[in-house]
C-alpha cells in the first residue's frame, strides 16, 4: 500500500496575484469577484465528489480552528495534524487529487480527539456539518478520518471495495456504467459530465443530475419518467444534487453579469445560469461555444464539471471553476507560437488525412491564477473537451503563470531525487522554462492537433472510399460511428492516453529550434539545456510515476503519471539505442541516478517518439479500440525489472506542493480587496476560514 500518511513539512506557496490585480478596472476587479465567489460555492461539490465522509472532515477542521482562534498546543504532533489539515484542504477531501490515494492524519487518534475536547466537540456528538454520513464525530474519526486498508486506500469502483463518491451507495459497477453509458446517456443525447448514479437495487437505478431546481419540466432530451434498459433494470432521472451550493453559484453568476466585459459574456453567464439552475448538459455545452469566443479577456473565467478523470468510467466530471488575470507580456510569447502552430503541425509524423483540414488558431494566454475551486491545479489547461466544439468552434489554451513560477521554485531542503550531481545546475535552472515549452506544446499543439475519422449527419469526414493508410500500409477500416466520441470508445483509458499523445507531441517538438525562439531562447547553449531539461525531467517523471501504479491491482492511480511511465519506459526500453537512457545504481543501490545521454536525444530519442506517436495519434484517430488499448496498456504496464525500483521510489518521494489562493473582499464603499496569506498551513486554513459563506 502507498504510504497513507499525510505529507510532512509539504511546500506551501502563496498563489500571489498582487502584482496584476491593482492593474484591473474596478469593473473588472469587481467581475473576478463575483467570479470568484461563484466559484468557491462549489468548494463542497468537490468534497461531496470524492468520499462521503470529505464534508464532514472540512466542516470539522474549518470548525476546530475558529473555535481555537488558531491557537494550537505547543506540542510535536500539533505539526502533525496540522501538515493532514493543509494537504486536506489543498486537495479538497481526504484522497489525494494527484495519485487519488487516501491520507490520514501522522498524528494519533488521542491527539485528534483531544483537539477536539479543546474545540469543545464531544466526541459521541454529531460533526458540526450538514453532511448527515456520520451519527458521532467518533464514527467520523474511527470509520471516516483514520479507517484505511488495501482497497479504501484508492479511488475505484465501489462494488469492487474502492471508494467513488460519483456513486451513491457502494453497488454501482463498470459493467452497470457501460451499460448506463450505451442505453442512457447515449440514446438519448444527454452529457453524462454534471451526474451522478444511484444503484438503487438490483435492477433499478437514478441518474441524479445537478441542479438547483428539482424541476417538474424536464430540460429538452431527458425522458420524463422511468423507462428501462436491455436487461430489464429501469432507470430515472432525479434533480436537484448540490441544489443548496449551484444555487449560490448561479446567484453570483447574476452578480457578475452586471460587470462581464461584452455581451458574448454576458450571454455566456446566462447559458451557465441555466445549466446550474435546470440542470441541462446542453446549456454548458453552449456557454463553452460562447467561452471559445471571447477572445483573450482580461479576466479569464470558466465553470462547470468538467475533467473526468476521477470517475472510475470516466464519462461525469468533476466542478472545477477558474479564475485568472491575463498576463499580458507572457501572452505576447504565446499568440507567436499560436500564428506558427500550422506549421508546427504539418511537421507532426503523420499523413495530412489525420489532421483537421483547417487548423484554427485557438486563443493561447498566460494566466495568473486569483481562483481554482477544484481538487488540483494544472499548469495548462486545453478545453473545452466538447469534441463537436473543439472540432466546429474552436478551443482555448490557457497557461497558469504562477502555478508554472511556483512549481519550478523546487524546495531548498530537498534536492531532486534522482538527479546526477553533475546535472543539477542545468537542470535547477533551466527545468522551469523547459517546462513552460513542455506545457505550450503540449496544450497547443498537442491536445489542438488531430481530426477524428468520423461518420457524420451529412455523410463522413474522410474519404470513405479511399482512406487514409494505416500503421500497417493498407486503408484503415475503423473510425468514429454516429453519435461515438473519443470519451465513450476508450472509455476509463481515454483520459490518460490523450495526456500521453500531448505529452509526446510535446517531446517531438521540443527540440524544434525555431519553436525554441519563439519562447526566447536564442543561443544554441541555451536550446540545448532546454531540451536536455525536457528530456530529464520527463525521465524523471516517469520514474517517479510508480508510485501511482499499485502491485496489489495493477492499476494506474493517476492519468497523468502512466501517460509519463510510459513514455519513460519508451526511452528506456524501445529506443533504437540501448544507451539513451538508464538507471546507474549508487550506493550500494540505496539510491539511483538517471543517465541520459545528451547526444542521442535528436537520433535515438527522437526516432522512439516518433514511433510512439505514429501509433497513438493513428489509433485515436481511427477509434481503434482494440489495438490502442492493447498498445497503450502495454507501454504503460509495469515489467518486473522497473517493480523492483518502486520501493526506492517511494523511499525518495518529496511532498507535493501545496498552494494558498488569495480571497477578495468587496469593502462598504464598494471597493474589491485583495486578501494573500501566509505561505504555511495556518495561511491556508485561514484563506479558507475567511471566503467559506
Amino acid at each position: 500500500m502507498i504510504n497513507s500518511v499525510a505529507d510532512h513539512d509539504a511546500p506551501v506557496s502563496m498563489l500571489s496575484v498582487r502584482d496584476y490585480f491593482p492593474q484591473l478596472t474596478k469593473k473588472e476587479q469587481l467581475y473576478a469577484h463575483y467570479m470568484s465567489k461563484a466559484s468557491h460555492a462549489g468548494t463542497r461539490i468537490v468534497l461531496r465528489q470524492v468520499s462521503k465522509e470529505s464534508e464532514s472532515i472540512y466542516d470539522t477542521l474549518l470548525y476546530i480552528h475558529s473555535q481555537l482562534n488558531g491557537n494550537y498546543p505547543d506540542e510535536p504532533e500539533t505539526k502533525l495534524y496540522l501538515d493532514y489539515v493543509a494537504q486536506f484542504l489543498a486537495n479538497l477531501g481526504n484522497y489525494k487529487s494527484f495519485g487519488d490515494a487516501k491520507f490520514i492524519p501522522g498524528c494519533s487518534k488521542e491527539f485528534f480527539s483531544r483537539i477536539l475536547t479543546n474545540a469543545s466537540l464531544q466526541l459521541d456528538s454529531p460533526p458540526p456539518s450538514n453532511a448527515q454520513n456520520f451519527s458521532t464525530l467518533r464514527q467520523l474519526i474511527n470509520e471516516g478520518i483514520y479507517f484505511i486498508n488495501d482497497k479504501v486506500a484508492f479511488l475505484g469502483y465501489p462494488s469492487e471495495g474502492f471508494v467513488s463518491s460519483y456513486y451513491l451507495g457502494d453497488k454501482v459497477s463498470a459493467q452497470d456504467m457501460a451499460l448506463l453509458k450505451q442505453e442512457v446517456f447515449g440514446k438519448f443525447g444527454i452529457l453524462p459530465e454534471n451526474t451522478r448514479i444511484e444503484k438503487l437495487n438490483d435492477k433499478e437505478f437514478a441518474v441524479w443530475v445537478a441542479s438547483k431546481e428539482q424541476i417538474n419540466k424536464l430540460p429538452q432530451t431527458y425522458p420524463d419518467s422511468k423507462f428501462s434498459l436491455s436487461n430489464g433494470s429501469a432507470v430515472c432521472f432525479k434533480f436537484g444534487d448540490h441544489s443548496r451550493e449551484l444555487g449560490i453559484v448561479a446567484s453570483y453568476l447574476q452578480k457578475a453579469k452586471e460587470y462581464a466585459a461584452n455581451d458574448t459574456q454576458r450571454h455566456m453567464l446566462d447559458k451557465y445560469i441555466d445549466h446550474f439552475t435546470s440542470g441541462s448538459s446542453h446549456a454548458h455545452k453552449e456557454a463553452q461555444k460562447l467561452w471559445v469566443k471571447d477572445i483573450s479577456p482580461a479576466i479569464e473565467t470558466n465553470i462547470g464539471f468538467i475533467e473526468t478523470y476521477r470517475e472510475p468510467s470516466g464519462i461525469i466530471g468533476e466542478f472545477e471553476s477558474l479564475v485568472a488575470i491575463q498576463n499580458v507580456e507572457r501572452t505576447a510569447k504565446f499568440s507567436t507560437l499560436v500564428s506558427c502552430a500550422q506549421d508546427f503541425i504539418t511537421l507532426l509524423p503523420w499523413d495530412s488525412a489525420f489532421e483537421k483540414n483547417e487548423f484554427h488558431p485557438p486563443d493561447f494566454t498566460s494566466l495568473e491564477v486569483l481562483t481554482f475551486a477544484g481538487s488540483g491545479i494544472p499548469a495548462g489547461i486545453n478545453i473545452p473537451n466538447y469534441d463537436d466544439v473543439r472540432l466546429n468552434v474552436g478551443f482555448k489554451n490557457v497557461s497558469l503563470g504562477n502555478i508554472l513560477s511556483a512549481s519550478a521554485k523546487g524546495s531548498s531542503s530537498h534536492p531532486p531525487s534522482f538527479i546526477a550531481p553533475e546535472d543539477r545546475a542545468v537542470y535547477n535552472k533551466y527545468q522551469g522554462d523547459s517546462f513552460e515549452v513542455q506545457v505550450g506544446i503540449h496544450e497547443l499543439l498537442g491536445h489542438g492537433s488531430g481530426k477524428l475519422l468520423s461518420e457524420t449527419e451529412n455523410g463522413f469526414n474522410f474519404d470513405r472510399e479511399n482512406p487514409p493508410l494505416g500503421l500497417n500500409g493498407k486503408p484503415v477500416t475503423t473510425y468514429y460511428k454516429l453519435g461515438e466520441t473519443w470519451g465513450s470508445k476508450f472509455s476509463s483509458i481515454a483520459g490518460s492516453f490523450e495526456e500521453c499523445r500531448a505529452e509526446v507531441i510535446a517531446m517531438y517538438l521540443i527540440t524544434n529550434r525555431k519553436l525554441l525562439e519563439i519562447f526566447g531562447f536564442k543561443t544554441k547553449e541555451d536550446q540545448d539545456n532546454i531540451i536536455y531539461a525536457g528530456y530529464l525531467q520527463m525521465a524523471r517523471a516517469g520514474l517517479l510515476a510508480l508510485e501511482y501504479w499499485d502491485p496489489d491491482s495493477g492499476k494506474w492511480g493517476q492519468a497523468h503519471m502512466q501517460a509519463r511511465f510510459s513514455i519513460m519506459k519508451t526511452f528506456l526500453q524501445h529506443s533504437p539505442n540501448s544507451s539513451f537512457l538508464t538507471f546507474e545504481p549508487i550506493e550500494n543501490g540505496k539510491d539511483l541516478v538517471i543517465r541520459l545521454d545528451k547526444s542521442l536525444i535528436e537520433t535515438a530519442g527522437q526516432e522512439c517518439i516518433k514511433d510512439y506517436l505514429q501509433h497513438l495519434h493513428i489509433y485515436k484517430s481511427t477509434a481503434d479500440v482494440e489495438n490502442g488499448s492493447r498498445y497503450y496498456n502495454d507501454r504503460s504496464q509495469v515489467t518486473p525489472d522497473l517493480i523492483k525500483l518502486r520501493d526506492l521510489v517511494i523511499s525518495k518521494r518529496l511532498p507535493r506542493r501545496q498552494f494558498v489562493q488569495a480571497n477578495t473582499v468587496l469593502t462598504p464603499d464598494g471597493e474589491v480587496e485583495l486578501k494573500e496569506y501566509d505561505e504555511s498551513p495556518l495561511g491556508l486554513i485561514r484563506s479558507f476560514i475567511e471566503r467559506e459563506t
